[in-house]
């Protein structure tokens, strides 16, 4: 069996010619440093995240939707173990909404104040100079 042929070529990451393994012609883009290899799978890692954004977004709230479900809510019922924990501080009436509206109906609606006060934050972040 004849020997690959593989040539030198530069780390996509520091830049330094390096002699790629023979068996990952091709296929090696760092030079092995252990600190260019972590810094190519966190360029991957936000990129896989950037083109995937909404694989999180459906995750989350279906775990919180499942969080929900369980016997019927009694008035009694402490309502930390009704609804899940919410990411930000809303200052909703939660005992209040949970005997008008669903448990579950509640964090499709703490979701929804997430995502436009999120949206809104992006905005003005933006916006300012």
């Amino acid at each position: 069996m004849p020997k690959a042929r593989t040539g030198k070529r530069p780390c996509s990451i520091c830049r330094k010619w390096f002699l790629p393994d023979p068996r990952q012609i091709g296929r090696q883009q760092t030079c092995g440093n252990p600190a260019c290899q972590r810094e190519l799978h966190r360029r991957r890692c936000r990129e896989w995240n950037r083109k995937n954004r909404d694989y999180f977004k459906a995750n989350y709230l279906s775990a919180k939707l499942e969080g929900t479900r369980g016997p019927p809510v009694s008035s009694k019922q402490d309502l930390a173990c009704v609804t899940p924990p919410s990411r930000l501080e809303l200052c909703l009436p939660k005992k209040v909404m949970v005997e008008v509206i669903s448990a579950e109906q509640l964090v499709v609606v703490e979701y929804l104040i997430e995502q436009i006060m999120g949206r809104a934050a992006a905005k003005s972040s933006l916006a300012a100079p």
